[in-house]
């Protein structure tokens, strides 16, 4: 899935592939694109996230037995981020899901599309619709801490300071738009979604005011704030409860797939857990052994360089006796600290809305 921006946008764009989507990774530089991020506004594009809508009269008791997290009386104004899982708790994806008058609108992560709409529509049933709006639809973000600016001089400076995971069905230029508070990096963040055919007009709009940023840029702060990424952190095997995602599970739920799953690793509080970590010197490829007093502890999930930290930045699944902050570890016979979350403070907690 090709973004439908790619005509507009730099020819010197790098392009990744992640799972089903072709994403700009970066417009410029990392280094650049992150400092945007963190100290002003940035536009991204997120068409590698699909939207997906679940319609008809049984919609939403559908969407709560698809959702980990309770969805029965997500309203029209509101939105809320869940997992999603099979019937042996792994997790099929990460999704924003909005309220809608005739149903909920479900956003993938990036990539994840195709499988997210390959489960739902395996468990699909009587009075259930499930669509792939993506020929139609698509989702333009902004994230930074002056963001809210950018909201303001594009749409409406209202709107700026909307609630958390709140949504408004708006107008701009005369287009329909659904426009919601958001965030995944810990600054200010927005979200626009948008008829495909008027999202070239928004975007060239919005770069009046806000720079580009692509996923490089995006992930990265995403993991300096522990916002959890599932394509790297999803890892074969590893319960929800390993992977840190718990908050995204409703387990007092009566009923959801996979949930026995979730309720016995909530039980048995065994297994591994996933801790942040900096040091070393280069970056560490995942699965790469990590070590306590010479003894194999765990491996590394995800590294990269920050930015923000000038060094590496990562996630390790370890022990859960060791997954605290401050402690000694050894990664490639090199030495890391473990961390407490967030690893870099987004400019925007000290930033108030005006």
């Amino acid at each position: 899935m090709a973004s439908v921006l790619a005509s507009i946008h730099p020819e010197d764009t790098v392009y990744g592939e992640v799972g089903d989507a072709t994403v700009p990774l970066r417009f410029s530089s990392l280094t650049e694109e992150y400092g945007v991020l963190r100290e002003r506004a940035a536009l991204l594009d997120l068409s590698g996230h699909r939207l997906i809508e679940i319609t008809g009269p049984a919609a939403v008791d559908f969407a709560q037995r698809l959702l980990a997290r309770d969805v029965e009386y997500l309203t029209s104004d509101r939105c809320m981020m869940s997992l999603v899982l099979d019937e042996s708790g792994q997790v099929v994806d990460q999704v924003v899901a909005f309220g809608r008058e005739d149903g909920i609108l479900l956003e993938s992560s990036c990539g994840a599309g195709t499988r997210l709409l390959e489960h739902l529509q395996a468990r699909k049933e009587d009075g259930v619709e499930v669509t792939d709006r993506s020929g139609d639809l698509t989702a333009l973000g902004l994230e930074g801490p002056y963001s809210w600016g950018v909201v303001g001089r594009l749409i409406d400076g209202e709107l700026a300071s909307l609630p958390f995971e709140s949504v408004v069905d708006t107008t701009w230029d005369d287009v329909e738009i659904v426009f919601a508070r958001t965030g995944l990096t810990g600054e200010y963040g927005y979200q626009m979604i948008v008829p495909v055919e008027a999202a070239a007009g928004l975007w060239q709009r919005s770069l009046e005011h806000a720079q580009a940023a692509g996923l490089d840029a995006l992930e990265l702060a995403m993991l300096e704030v522990r916002q959890p990424i599932p394509r790297h952190e999803a890892t074969p095997g590893a319960t929800v409860v390993e992977i840190g995602a718990n908050w995204l599970v409703d387990i007092t739920k009566d009923e959801f797939v996979g949930r026995d799953a979730v309720v016995e690793a909530f039980e048995n509080g065994g297994g591994r857990r996933t801790v942040g970590f900096t040091g070393c010197t280069g970056v560490p490829a995942p699965g790469t052994r990590v070590q306590a007093g010479g003894q194999d502890v765990g491996e590394i999930v995800y590294a990269v360089h920050s930015v923000g930290l000038d060094a590496t930045l990562g996630l390790a699944r370890v022990e859960q006796d060791l997954a605290a902050a401050g402690l000694e570890l050894s990664v490639g016979g090199m030495p890391v600290t473990t961390l407490t979350s967030p690893y870099v403070v987004p400019k925007s907690w000290g930033i108030p809305i005006i």
